[in-house]
């Protein structure tokens, strides 16, 4: 019983100190503007939650990360599975078809 509580005690201060290092994801500041269509108004999504996720309008042609974290740009709508790094200061082409979204990291 002494060998289990032990056992116990080291995977709790364990996992504790991997949360605490960790630490709570930070808000991205800046902003991500999608350019879509000359007829339509840039999109402008400004201090995104760290690990948020954004679908991209239907019509999205280009996205311009100005924020401090990297961005992510996904194939499908839920941002699943690996996504397109988009540096800070950068822009990426939107994948088409219409059903891409993006994620700050």
């Amino acid at each position: 019983m002494r060998l289990f509580g032990a056992v116990l005690g080291v995977i709790v201060v364990s996992a504790t100190a991997v949360l605490a290092w960790a630490g709570p994801g930070v808000a991205a500041e800046g902003e991500v503007i999608v350019f879509t269509t000359e007829l339509e108004e840039l999109g402008r999504y400004r201090n995104l939650p760290a690990g948020g996720c954004r679908r991209l309008p239907p019509t999205a042609h280009l996205l311009i990360n100005l924020t401090d974290s990297k961005v992510f740009i996904h194939a499908g709508p839920f941002c699943l599975g690996p996504g397109v790094p988009v540096e800070p200061n950068r822009g990426w082409h939107a994948p088409p078809g219409g059903q891409s979204s993006f994620s700050t990291a």
